[in-house]
């Protein structure tokens, strides 16, 4: 065994707010909207100052502070439907969906200049059929899919009924003729009302510059937006002090320093694993060849953990390392993540960028930093030949080891695109035939112990 990297000093006893944690883990949920990172974070600068301008008081700032940051929790859960339906990479699908205009014109030059442009002619014509006929139906699916699904993984991270409605009517426009309901004026909740005009300004302002988020929030008002939180944000738009902070590095003191940002709760340890837990339903949601991935992996991890006789406290912080080793797959299109055949060599490279993904996310959210390096470690192997890193033997730590023992493991046994699920005997058999020079030995004779342990408490019960 080499040594550990576990610090509990560094994250497992530290605390943190609410408001900082939420904000650095929003970054995960940049990545699978093909947003520039920190467009949920922008986001909540602008509509919080909106929601302060229009007069709302200190509890229903604090409820948007979080609709706002968590606003996309639900968007992996469509990705994999929206490859299907339209032969297309999700992420560039929807990050470019935002910036057409309002009209079904646009919507509909969008959907035939995207669909199935990489497919075969009478594969891409079948789709394109499909996606017209069926355009309002499709619509409905894919919006109430993500937005239930974020609700209800904001209700697992404990955010009351309004932040979860807020979420879950996120794409309902003031007419009306938004989705998945069709909700219209003030039965919209203010919150989902506020984020979404905020969204758009936020893409517009990056994409284009503040004039033409101007320009949009106008054009929207009384379609899409409520007319008098246009009003507010334009009185706002003008004022010094807005715009500044979207166009430096600075924003994150600016977030930390509105009042519901001060008013936030400490987060504790039980608060710390329910977050790790559900930040890993987002990751779980967006291929169903990885449902419950994070879930099987954090359980073998743990269980390969207590055979090598590491403390609590010790697996705990494991198996936060375990529940979001993935987060980096979010920046992988489900149409790589999903595909049957061979990736090619481009496919490849941003399948093995995934580590250094979660790596870079974890980085940035103080009480989970020191879980970076396992994350990111997941994919290295005892002989160098591993990624993305290549690191060898002596390089990787005993938790990086248990990881990568119990991700393989979960893979070989679980269905994928390109394979069914194999039986237990066959995925350890691999596993066997790769010790010393992919696994750790003592791990897989771990795992080993704790699948014979766990078999034989499931026929005593």
């Amino acid at each position: 065994m080499t040594f550990t990297l576990y610090q509990p000093g560094k994250s497992g006893h530290a605390t943190m707010k609410l408001s900082e944690l939420i904000g650095a883990l929003s970054h995960a949920l940049d990545l699978t909207e093909g947003q520039p990172e920190g467009h949920c974070k922008r986001s909540c600068w602008i509509g919080t100052r909106i929601g302060m301008t229009y007069g709302l008081d200190n509890s229903a700032l604090s409820d948007l502070y979080f609709t706002l940051l968590l606003k996309d929790l639900g968007c992996s859960s469509n990705a994999a439907r929206i490859c299907q339906l339209y032969l297309t990479d999700d992420i560039t699908f929807k990050r470019d969906f935002k910036t057409i205009d309002t009209s079904m014109s646009a919507a509909l030059r969008f959907v035939l200049n995207k669909t199935g442009l990489e497919s075969g002619l009478v594969e891409r014509i079948r789709a394109l059929i499909n996606v017209v006929q069926n355009s309002g139906e499709i619509a409905r699916e894919l919006f109430e899919t993500r937005c239930q699904r974020g609700a209800d993984i904001a209700r697992r991270l404990r955010f009351n009924e309004t932040v979860q409605a807020g979420i879950r009517c996120l794409d309902e426009h003031w007419s009306g003729a938004g989705k998945p309901e069709g909700v219209s004026g003030t039965d919209i909740p203010i919150g989902a009302r506020i984020a979404l005009l905020a969204q758009v300004i936020d893409v517009f302002h990056t994409e284009q510059g503040k004039d033409a988020a101007i320009s949009e929030a106008r054009a929207r008002s009384g379609t899409w937006f409520d007319p008098s939180l246009v009003i507010a944000f334009l009185d706002i738009a003008g004022k010094p002090g807005f715009w500044e902070p979207l166009e430096t590095d600075d924003l994150d003191a600016h977030l930390l320093a509105l009042e519901p940002a001060q008013r936030s709760v400490e987060v504790d340890e039980d608060y710390l694993d329910d977050i790790a837990a559900g930040f890993a339903d987002v990751v779980d949601a967006k291929s169903p060849f990885t449902a419950g991935h994070s879930q099987r992996v954090t359980l073998y991890s743990d269980m390969i953990a207590e055979e090598l006789g590491l403390s609590s406290d010790h697996r705990r912080w494991l198996r936060r390392a375990a529940l979001l080793h993935d987060l980096g797959k979010l920046a992988v299109s489900n149409q790589i993540l999903d595909k049957p055949g061979k990736p090619t060599d481009e496919e490849w490279a941003a399948i093995r960028s995934h580590p250094v993904h979660s790596r870079d996310i974890l980085s940035k959210v103080r009480v989970f930093a020191d879980l970076a390096p396992i994350a990111g470690a997941h994919h290295e192997r005892l002989d160098g030949k591993g990624y993305p890193d290549g690191l060898k033997a002596e390089q990787l730590s005993l938790e990086m080891r248990i990881l990568t023992a119990a991700d393989v493991f979960d893979a070989l046994s679980a269905d994928r695109p390109y394979r069914k699920a194999m039986s237990i005997g066959e995925a350890l058999a691999i596993l066997d035939k790769d010790i010393g020079t992919a696994f750790d030995a003592d791990c897989v004779a771990a795992l080993k112990r704790g699948l014979e342990r766990l078999g034989a408490d499931a026929k005593a019960a």
